[in-house]
């Protein structure tokens, strides 16, 4: 066999059934959890994942345990900030000059670069098609709104651990229960800027929220999002955020429950305020379009 070990796992199902590139057994138990026969599964994209219900615990119950919270709790934070202000007692939409938008991504975690992930240009044909019907057809109008925008890159940040103290920088630990953590990378890492920092503060400042500052030591290595990769795609302003938490990236991480509040009503003052603030704070862009979260 000269192939990259094509014959062993063709060897691995059972002579006669059709998916002999998966082991017979896996098969006809996915076979057996359908309701069909086993030749009737042609072939399969599967995951595993820990099935173990979510808890809340802690001495005070301060703390939510939780498979995937990266991002699945930035993905609903966005959400739900988003239906909150566009309907209910907080509905905000009667004063809104821009559109509001949610972006969630595939594929953040092995690169992006795929059809559904942040490297396509999904965002981007929405948000033109969207341009055009409000435009009614006039040439460049999505360009300009994009320059008219501000881009939320929402995503879990690595709180500082007791037991691993020493790997943040001593200003720059990010603590659970005291909000979103504004992100910063001179390498571009992260793709906040002394302007998006500033205007995503103001929002915190101005109502009374708590938020943090987070810069990696220069000796260690930096993570990303996909805050750079669609600012660079799309040509908006943008700033990286999200709450700490331990574990990221294991069966089990760990948050605080406190910051799960302070980021919805963070994210509902982005979406109710962030047009008419753009339209008053003389920086270097025309004034806010687009209000986007993107966990």
């Amino acid at each position: 066999d000269g192939g990259e070990g094509g014959g062993q796992v063709a060897a691995a199902g059972v002579a006669g059934e059709p998916t002999q590139a998966h082991h017979s057994v896996l098969v006809r138990l996915l076979a057996s959890e359908l309701g069909v026969a086993p030749e009737d599964i042609v072939d399969v994209d599967l995951q595993v994942c820990d099935t173990q219900p979510s808890a809340v615990g802690g001495i005070y119950d301060e703390f939510i345990f939780s498979g995937r919270l990266d991002n699945l709790h930035m993905s609903w934070c966005a959400l739900k900030a988003l239906a909150d202000t566009t309907s209910g007692a907080r509905d905000s939409l009667a004063g809104e000059t821009g559109v509001r938008m949610v972006a969630l991504f595939d594929h953040e975690e092995v690169g992006s670069s795929t059809a559904v992930g942040a490297g396509s240009p999904m965002m981007r044909d929405c948000m033109s098609r969207v341009s055009k019907v409000l435009g009614q057809g006039e040439e460049g109008v999505c360009e300009r709104a994009v320059q008219r925008s501000f881009l939320v890159s929402a995503d879990m940040a690595h709180g500082v651990h007791p037991n691993y103290a020493e790997k943040h920088e001593p200003h720059h630990r990010p603590a659970m229960h005291k909000g979103l953590v504004i992100k910063h990378n001179a390498n571009q890492r992260y793709v906040t800027t002394g302007v998006s920092a500033s205007l995503f503060r103001e929002l915190a400042t101005r109502n009374g929220l708590p938020v943090q500052e987070f810069c990696v030591r220069n000796d260690m290595g930096c993570g990303s999002t996909i805050g750079p990769i669609t600012s660079a795609k799309i040509g908006m302003r943008a700033v990286d955020v999200g709450p700490s938490q331990f574990s990221m990236h294991s069966v089990r991480e760990m948050c605080g429950v406190d910051d799960v509040a302070f980021s919805v009503e963070h994210f509902r003052l982005f979406f109710d305020q962030a047009s008419a603030m753009l339209e008053i704070i003389d920086v270097e862009y025309l004034p806010s379009c687009y209000a986007v979260l993107e966990p």
